[in-house]
């Protein structure tokens, strides 16, 4: 899989620039090893996870676990989802890759490998950023240096966490995208926003939303709005897309026309997504 569009650094650079050492993989038992608490990634995919441990169970593990020592053993640097299958198909020992890391560069790498992997719903990731800056004193510019992110893509990010937590387990889920959320903060109160949110995920789009904040009452009633096409077609163009582009893409139909959202985050950005089609 192509890296994400802006995270150019790349796990191994950050290893490299943040001096950790680096040991040859050795073996050591899977009991020893415990997940990092502060896992930027919150929902797993069981399913995916019983697959590769179906796969584990048959070829073994083939990419080392990156782990470091800490007093009772060892912590998850990343890998964690490899670490869950490997426990499910049983494998008492593991190879593992030992590397001498600060609490701070451990949660920045965790936080990096799971935005290159795309792993992260918006939530996760919003709560990532918010994670580096409150724990170790680092600003906006900071975390978008970190992650190789504009300053305005985490930023934009971050607000949403002023969104109510009904509202952040919608987009969790899906069931409204990350841009319907940044236009929901611009209503007034919570009351307003959740009825908007329920309005957003029975098919009004990010604009249709923005338009709803302008006026002074939102309505109630949304049983006539009618909901999405989705089709499974949709979706795998949605992942084709966000691959190629490194950004949220959203494809949907109603009314018999479809729509096709791409997010950007400044005019570089656009500019450089626009040079993508030439």
């Amino acid at each position: 899989m192509a890296k994400k569009g802006g995270l150019g650094k790349g796990l191994n650079a950050l290893f490299e620039e943040n001096q950790a050492i680096e040991t040859a993989p050795v073996h050591v038992r899977l009991s020893e090893i415990e997940p990092n608490k502060n896992q930027p990634r919150k929902n797993f995919d069981q399913d995916a996870i019983d697959d590769l441990a179906e796969s584990i169970r048959q070829y073994g593990l083939l990419q080392p676990l990156v782990v470091r020592p800490i007093a009772t053993g060892y912590q998850l640097v990343a890998g964690e989802r490899r670490w869950r299958a490997c426990r499910i198909a049983g494998l008492t020992e593991v190879p593992v890759t030992i590397r001498e890391l600060t609490d701070a560069e451990t949660a920045e790498i965790a936080l990096v490998e799971n935005l290159q992997r795309e792993d992260l719903n918006p939530v996760e990731e919003a709560a990532g950023y918010q994670a580096l800056m409150d724990e170790f004193s680092l600003t906006q510019e900071d975390v978008a240096e970190r992650v190789g992110r504009s300053r305005s893509a985490v930023a934009n990010a971050v607000r949403l966490l002023g969104l109510p937590k009904e509202i952040l387990t919608m987009i969790e889920s899906g069931k409204i995208s990350a841009g319907h959320g940044r236009a929901l903060l611009a209503f007034k109160n919570k009351d307003e926003q959740l009825k908007a949110a329920r309005i957003a995920s029975f098919g009004a789009n990010v604009r249709e939303i923005e338009r709803l904040a302008k006026k002074t009452d939102v309505p109630t009633k949304v049983e006539k709005l009618t909901p999405p096409t989705t089709q499974p077609y949709f979706r795998e163009v949605e992942l084709a897309l966000q691959e190629r582009l490194g950004r949220p893409v959203k494809v949907s139909m109603k009314n018999g026309k479809g729509r096709l959202e791409i997010e950007f985050y400044n005019n570089d950005d656009l500019k450089n997504l626009a040079l993508k089609f030439e």
